[in-house]
């Protein structure tokens, strides 16, 4: 089996689900029970400083605290995930790879606004979830495109123009992109 974890699913022009159009989606893990990953370029109407003010968090004065949290999936959107550089000792984190690093401890949120925070970082409410096989089903049905993480698109790039530069990354011109899959 082929892992996609550490990898950006870029969602096809042509995708129907309207939860999951023009979309960029951080794979998290990948294994045989099925995929979890992030998406990272869907903005909710909630800034970092609103929602850590809804959980009584700790807050400094850092201008991070106005960047807006992101639609992270449909599954648990009540849930947040910190996605950040591998930076720091934090209750509940997970190494993705070398560089990024999840967390979902209470502990980091308090330390976003703070000199304590991870240099780069997102943060996301929610995740997105495929059962076993759906994602391979999915990539080989064209729904999605698939391209090596990139820490770049992830934290320095603007929300709005990540699917943009994923598909960039490809070396693909989305207006000459064509959703039909061939057949011999």
């Amino acid at each position: 089996m082929t892992s996609f974890e550490n990898h950006l699913l870029i969602a096809m022009p042509n995708m129907h689900d309207p939860y999951f159009q023009k979309t960029v989606t951080y794979i998290c893990e990948h294994n045989e029970q099925g995929a979890m990953g992030l998406i990272v370029n869907v903005p909710v109407r909630i800034t970092l400083g609103e929602l850590l003010s809804q959980i009584d968090a700790h807050q400094g004065d850092s201008y991070r605290l106005s960047q807006r949290v992101l639609a992270g999936g449909p599954v648990s959107p009540d849930r947040g995930f910190v996605l950040h550089n591998n930076q720091g000792e934090w209750s509940s984190s997970m190494a993705l790879n070398s560089e990024i690093m999840i967390t979902t401890s209470r502990d980091i949120l308090e330390a976003l606004g703070t000199d304590k925070a991870p240099e780069q970082f997102l943060v996301t409410l929610g995740y997105a979830g495929w059962g076993p096989g759906q994602l391979e089903q999915e990539i080989k049905d064209n729904s999605w495109l698939v391209a090596q993480a990139d820490r770049d698109i992830l934290f320095d790039t603007p929300v709005d123009l990540r699917w943009q530069k994923a598909t960039q990354k490809l070396g693909i011109d989305l207006g000459h992109l064509s959703t039909d899959i061939g057949h011999a």
